[in-house]
């Protein structure tokens, strides 16, 4: 299942929660107008009225539909609360779980091991460093990943995870959780929570009217007729509560399941070794604590964690048995082969204590001059799908980042300055004149820590700009809000100081603008308008134009590279023609950009094909036009690995 069918079997089962999620507001509400009926019913019936009568029922029937739309109103507000608190991002749900955040700095050797997995996997999927928090009063083995998009996400693993697994199994661990994030599984995940809320909490209403109502009964007169009303509604909602979480469970499990096992064997995949993934299970299976969480109601997130968290089992349970998933990646193993898990014995092996064993030297050199020949099929086709060969490249580039560079990304001071030298002139032929602009708005001294950066990237291949730009993402996510919008602005204004943009450029900018946005906006409220058929043409020949414009020597080759484009793209877009141009502007690149966030999801991986077609229309793939692929695919969201891998 390529990146496209995943995302659409995610809105799929989206569409049966919503259908799921109406049913089950429907069972609930015709229970509570029964409940309230009968109540009514013993109320009427302690007084000397009989109920029975015609006028009874035609005189209670406004109040009960009003109550049935009390009730209505109360399930889909208790919904839409829950999704709004959770649309604050991936970080907050790990923060109510009891999650610590990591410090982009941190010094603890175990911390900083989770740490350097998460980047890895992170620059070989093509996306912004997640959030990464510790759930310290956790025991158990577990984790879970959170968020509405790439750029929002948080990951957490428990406290047990971190100090019982080795570096093989944490990788396996965190592989599965970001195969929820490449997949759109998490993004599903945080809206079960939300929608799932409104059904579940009428149980937790129902018992505080039960508690409130027997302790009225123990102080009050046994006389008082209406204790026991109260307590038949009590118990009643505490009934309907009990359906609630039936249905809950159900819905729960039938998203779940299959995409445990998918998340499993995209681990796989990701790191060319089941052991990892397969041992951590194991311990799991040998463990006292298990993947038990018990800081927050595990009933409420148990659908997005690696291990189940409870101790439902069948219909209800919302991953599929341990011995199942564990047979899955080692036909070999059996029940009775549970290693048996020590918490005193902690993971003590190599902790990644040396940044730079990898590459020992020039690793620039290894890099230089290539321009690899690439197949346009096989970029669209690794969206969301990373490999071992990604995950390998990723550890030889992050360890062999320039050591002041690395330091600066991970600095919440820092990184905000880091990230305007990687937006500079790599030329230098209007750098000087962005530096006045610079120091006109930083100031001198901060000014001249951006030159040094700058000096030093000058001094490397740019094949490790973007994965600097995702490591710096964490560090530049604590910084205010406003903060924020300074820094696009600004660097929208260092890109278009000489009204020439050079595309690389560009591509920083609108990286950086996309993930920084889907941060401040995780729901995305803001973006996605429908565009109309004509604006999207217009939008993606133009995207075409200026790929092959900047990615071929002689007009005959651009012209051909977007012929290739044209016909990969579709009958919709046969017409267009190319007409070389190099006077185009931020904003029209912007436009075009913004206007193609309103294609479905097969006009998307159309698009996609087409751009990768365009650019590697002569074999071969350079540095800048894997840039431009990687800001469209981070504009559209699509999460793409390193395309020069093979460098």
């Amino acid at each position: 299942m390529n990146f496209f069918a995943a995302q659409d079997q995610a809105r799929r089962s989206s569409r049966r929660l919503v259908a799921a999620y109406i049913a089950a507001t429907i069972a609930i509400v015709l229970g509570v107008t029964a409940v309230a009926g009968f109540a009514l019913f013993m109320g009427f019936s302690q007084s000397g009225y009989n109920p029975a009568s015609g006028p009874f029922i035609r005189e209670q029937a406004p109040l009960l539909l009003g109550i049935a739309l009390l009730t209505t109103l109360f399930i889909l507000g208790s919904s839409l609360y829950k999704t709004s608190k959770l649309s604050a991002g991936g970080g907050r749900v790990a923060v109510d779980m009891g999650g610590t955040l990591v410090a982009t700095d941190v010094q603890d050797p175990l911390r900083r091991r989770l740490r350097n997995v998460i980047e890895e996997m992170a620059i070989a999927s093509g996306v912004p460093v997640p959030e990464i928090y510790v759930l310290e009063a956790e025991s158990g083995i577990n984790a879970f990943a959170a968020g509405f998009s790439p750029s929002d996400a948080a990951i957490a693993v428990t406290r047990g995870t971190l100090e019982l697994l080795d570096r093989d199994e944490l990788q396996g661990v965190i592989a599965h959780e970001f195969s929820h994030i490449l997949n759109g599984d998490m993004k599903l995940n945080v809206r079960l929570m939300g929608v799932l809320f409104g059904i579940m909490v009428l149980g937790l209403i129902g018992r505080l009217i039960v508690r409130g109502g027997y302790h009225s009964n123990i102080v009050s007169s046994r006389r008082n007729r209406n204790t026991s009303v109260v307590l038949v509604i009590g118990i009643g909602l505490i009934i309907l509560g009990g359906i609630g979480v039936f249905f809950a469970r159900m819905i729960k499990a039938s998203v779940s399941r299959q995409r445990e096992y998918l998340a499993d064997a995209s681990a796989v995949q990701f790191t060319r070794q089941s052991s990892g993934i397969a041992n951590a299970l194991k311990k799991i299976g040998g463990y006292s604590e298990g993947s038990t969480i018990s800081a927050k109601d595990p009933e409420e997130v148990s659908h997005m964690l690696f291990g189940s968290g409870t101790s439902l089992f069948g219909l209800f349970a919302t991953h599929p048995p341990l011995v199942d998933r564990i047979q899955a990646l080692d036909p070999d193993f059996k029940e009775g082969d549970f290693p048996r898990v020590d918490p005193r014995q902690r993971s003590v092996e190599t902790l990644d204590n040396s940044r730079h064993a990898a590459f020992a030297g020039d690793a620039t050199a290894a890099f230089a001059g290539q321009h690899p020949k690439v197949a346009a099929d096989s970029i669209a086709d690794t969206v969301g799908h990373p490999d071992h060969e990604h995950i390998e490249f990723a550890q030889n580039i992050r360890r062999s980042i320039p050591e002041e560079l690395y330091d600066a990304a991970h600095s919440s001071q820092l990184a905000f300055l880091l990230s305007l030298a990687l937006v500079l002139d790599r030329s230098k032929r209007v750098a000087e004149r962005q530096f006045s602009l610079l120091q006109e708005q930083l100031g001198s001294d901060r000014t001249t820590i951006v030159r040094r950066y700058h000096d030093v990237l000058s001094a490397t291949d740019g094949e490790y700009r973007l994965p600097l730009l995702e490591i710096t993402f964490p560090a530049l996510k604590l910084r205010p809000t406003p903060e924020l919008a300074y820094l696009v602005e600004l660097t929208n204004r260092l890109i278009e100081i000489d009204g020439d943009i050079e595309l690389y450029e560009f591509c920083f900018y609108r990286i950086m603008m996309s993930s920084l946005d889907q941060a401040i906006d995780p729901t995305g409220k803001r973006g996605g308008r429908r565009s109309r058929r004509r604006d999207l043409q217009s939008a993606a020949t133009d995207l075409l134009r200026i790929l092959a414009d900047h990615g071929h020597d002689s007009d005959t080759q651009r012209t051909a590279a977007f012929k290739a484009g044209i016909a990969t793209l579709g009958p919709w877009a046969q017409d267009a023609q190319f007409a070389s141009d190099r006077g185009y502007s931020v904003a029209k690149l912007n436009r075009s950009l913004d206007a193609l966030l309103g294609l479905n999801s097969k006009g998307q991986e159309s698009l996609l094909r087409a751009v990768s077609a365009t650019a590697a229309h002569d074999g071969q793939i350079s540095v800048a036009e894997a840039e431009l692929i990687h800001a469209v695919c981070a504009t559209l969201n699509y999460p793409l690995p390193p395309i020069l891998v093979h460098r």
